[in-house]
C-alpha cells in the first residue's frame, strides 16, 4: 500500500493544489466580493452592495480589477448569522386560492349549462361562501340533468394521494347547484400554491441582486425567508411586496360613497392616488397579470415615474379587441385591490403594451416592476415572525467562530506532534490541506456558511486526525511485533483501513439525514460535516500515506519511532 504510481501522485497532489487554489479567495474576502459585485454590474446585473451599484463605469472597472480575472473568484457565502440581514417566517393563506378557482369555473359551468337551456331553464349565479360556486336554475325538476352536465366538467387529479378522485364535486340544494373543490383537489391546490409562492418569492429576492438567500418551505403552509446583507426585515418585506396582483377591469362608475349600492357581479375599489374616491368595476377582469411577460420602471410623458408593461400574444389580442370596441370608455388598472389608474380609452391599442401611471416614486416603480415580472403571489402572505440581525452581531459571530477554529486547530496540531513526533507532523500537514479542501469545496458548490457550519468545521478538525491516530497506533503494534519500518507502516494502513471507513460512513449517514430532514442552520452544519468527512478520509488515507511513502523512499530508515 506504500507504492504509488506516477499518475496517482499527480492526481493526489493535483486535487490538493486545486482545493487550495479554490480556497485562496476566502483569504481576501472583501476584495474578491467587491470585485465580483463590480463585474456583475458591468455585465448588466444588479449588485448586492448598493455602494458598488452607485459607482461610475471607470470606478467599477477599477474595483473589478482588484482581483485577477485568471484566479478563482468563488467565495464561501456567509449566512444570516455571520453577515447580518433579515429573517421572516410567513404563512401562505392557501384558502384564498379556493375562491379564485371557483370564480374561474363559472364561465365553464355557464357555457355547459347554456347548451341545454331549453331543458334546464334560465341560469343565474347567486352569492356563495368563499370556495363555493352556486348556480340557480329555473327548472329544478331537471336538476339531475344539470348535475350531470356540471359533473362532466370534472377532471381527474393527477397525484398519488388524489388518484381516483376528481377536482370538483356538485350537489343540489333545492333549485341551486352547489359546486365545491374536492378534498383531494384542495390538498393538490395547497401543494401547487406553496410551490408557486416559493418560486415567486425566490424570483423577487433574486432579481434584487441579494446574496444567497435561504427560501424554503416549513410545514404545510409556511415559508422561511432569510436574506443576508439586507438592512432590515421591513426592507425585505417591501422587496417581497404584497401579492402584486394586476388586473384590468371595465369601469361602471365613480363615487365618493364607500357604501355605494352595487349590482350583481360588481365590486367597489378605492382609488390609489385620490382620497375618498371609489370606482365601481365589473368583477370579472378583461385581462390579468397572467398575460404579462415583462414590466420595467420607466417615466411617462410628464417625466413622472411609471411602470411599462408588455402582454403575451393572447393578452395583447384580448386587450386590442377590447380597446377597439370601447373607445371613449374608462378602463381601470387594478393592483392589489386598488385602482392605480383609470384612463379613458382614446384609440385602439395594439401590440399588447402600455404604461401604468400613478403617484409612484422611482424606488416604488423599481420594486413594482420586479414584483410584476416575478408574477403574482397566488395567495397573500401573513408574517408570523420577523427579525433583523445587525452586521455587528454577525461580525462578532465570525470572530468567535474564527477563534474557536484557531484554538481547536492549534490544540490538535500540538497534540499530534507531542503524541507521534515526525509522523504527527505529517498528519498536521494533511490536516492543513484538509481544512483548505473544505473551504475550496464550499466555495466551488456555492454553499452558505452559518455559525453551526463553523461548528461542523471545528468538529471536523477533531475528527480529521482520528484516521491517522488509528493508523499510527496500528503501526506501533506492528513495530512491537518486530516488523520492519516499511512493513509495519504498510500493515498499519492495511489493517486500520476497514475501521476508518466504517467510522466515517456512519458519521456521513448521520450528516445526510441531518441535511435531508433538517432546515436552515441544521443543513449548514450537515454540509460542512459531510464535506469534512470526505476530505478527512482523502487526506488521511492518501495524502498522509503519500507523504510517509515519499519520506521512506528518500530516508530509508532502519528504525522508526512513532
Amino acid at each position: 500500500m506504500l507504492q504509488f504510481s506516477l499518475w496517482k501522485k499527480i492526481v493526489i497532489w493535483g486535487l490538493c493544489a486545486l482545493g487550495i487554489l479554490l480556497a485562496i479567495p476566502n483569504g481576501f474576502y472583501d476584495r474578491v466580493e467587491q470585485s465580483n459585485d463590480a463585474n456583475v454590474v458591468l455585465s448588466g446585473g444588479l449588485a448586492a452592495n448598493p455602494e458598488i451599484g452607485a459607482m461610475s463605469g471607470a470606478e467599477l472597472e477599477a474595483v473589478a480589477d482588484q482581483w485577477p480575472s485568471w484566479m478563482p473568484s468563488s467565495l464561501v457565502n456567509l449566512g444570516l448569522d455571520l453577515r447580518g440581514g433579515a429573517h421572516l417566517l410567513a404563512a401562505v393563506q392557501v384558502s384564498d386560492v379556493y375562491a379564485t378557482r371557483m370564480d374561474d369555473y363559472w364561465q365553464q359551468v355557464l357555457g355547459e349549462l347554456r347548451s341545454e337551456r331549453a331543458t334546464i331553464g334560465t341560469i343565474r349565479r347567486v352569492d356563495a361562501a368563499d370556495g363555493e360556486l352556486r348556480v340557480r336554475i329555473s327548472k329544478p325538476e331537471q336538476m339531475e340533468r344539470a348535475l350531470e352536465l356540471v359533473r362532466g366538467l370534472a377532471s381527474p387529479i393527477v397525484t398519488l394521494s388524489g388518484a381516483g378522485s376528481n377536482d370538483i364535486e356538485a350537489r343540489a340544494d333545492g333549485d341551486v347547484i352547489v359546486i365545491t373543490m374536492s378534498e383531494a383537489e384542495k390538498l393538490a391546490t395547497n401543494d401547487r400554491t406553496m410551490a408557486q409562492s416559493l418560486e415567486i418569492v425566490r424570483r423577487r429576492v433574486d432579481e434584487a441582486g441579494t446574496r444567497e438567500p435561504i427560501i424554503q418551505r416549513q410545514g404545510e403552509d409556511r415559508i422561511l425567508i432569510q436574506v443576508p446583507g439586507i438592512g432590515s426585515a421591513e426592507e425585505l418585506k417591501s422587496l417581497i411586496g404584497k401579492t402584486a396582483k394586476l388586473t384590468f377591469h371595465p369601469v361602471a362608475g365613480r363615487t365618493s360613497d364607500e357604501n355605494a349600492r352595487l349590482q350583481a357581479r360588481q365590486i367597489l375599489l378605492p382609488a390609489g392616488d385620490e382620497q375618498g374616491v371609489y370606482y365601481i368595476l365589473d368583477k370579472t377582469p378583461v385581462i390579468t397579470g397572467d398575460h404579462l411577460v415583462d414590466a420595467s420602471a420607466q417615466f411617462d410623458q410628464n417625466n413622472r415615474p411609471a411602470v411599462g408593461f408588455r402582454l403575451n400574444t393572447t393578452g395583447g389580442k384580448i386587450f386590442g379587441e377590447y380597446t377597439a370596441n370601447n373607445i371613449g370608455q374608462p378602463f381601470a388598472i387594478v393592483l392589489d385591490e386598488e385602482v392605480v389608474s383609470a384612463p379613458t380609452i382614446q384609440s385602439h391599442i395594439s401590440g399588447g403594451s402600455g404604461i401604468i401611471t400613478g403617484n409612484f416614486s422611482v424606488e416604488e416603480t423599481t420594486n413594482l416592476s420586479i414584483q410584476l415580472r416575478a408574477g403574482a403571489l397566488p395567495a397573500a402572505l401573513t408574517y408570523l415572525e420577523e427579525r433583523t440581525i445587525g452586521p455587528e452581531l454577525g461580525q462578532d459571530s465570525i470572530d468567535a467562530g474564527a477563534l474557536a477554529c484557531i484554538v481547536a486547530f492549534s490544540a490538535v496540531l500540538v497534540f499530534m506532534f507531542l503524541s507521534y513526533g515526525l509522523f504527527g507532523l505529517f498528519a498536521n500537514v494533511a490536516l492543513i490541506i484538509n481544512v483548505a479542501l473544505i473551504f475550496g469545496l464550499l466555495s466551488a458548490i456555492g454553499a452558505t456558511l452559518t455559525l453551526p457550519g463553523i461548528a461542523g468545521i471545528v468538529l471536523t478538525i477533531g475528527m480529521a486526525v482520528d484516521a491517522n491516530v488509528l493508523v499510527f497506533e496500528r503501526i506501533r503494534e506492528e513495530l512491537k511485533a518486530a516488523k520492519g519500518p516499511a512493513r509495519a507502516i504498510e500493515l498499519g494502513y492495511e489493517r486500520a483501513f476497514s475501521a476508518i471507513i466504517d467510522a466515517n460512513i456512519t458519521t456521513l449517514i448521520a450528516a445526510i439525514i441531518l441535511f435531508v430532514m433538517g432546515s436552515g442552520p441544521v443543513r449548514g452544519f450537515a454540509v460542512t460535516l459531510g464535506l469534512g468527512i470526505v476530505t478527512s478520509v482523502f487526506t488521511a488515507i492518501w495524502v498522509t500515506r503519500l507523504i510517509i511513502s515519499t519520506w521512506l523512499a528518500h530516508k530509508r530508515p532502519k528504525t522508526i519511532d512513532v
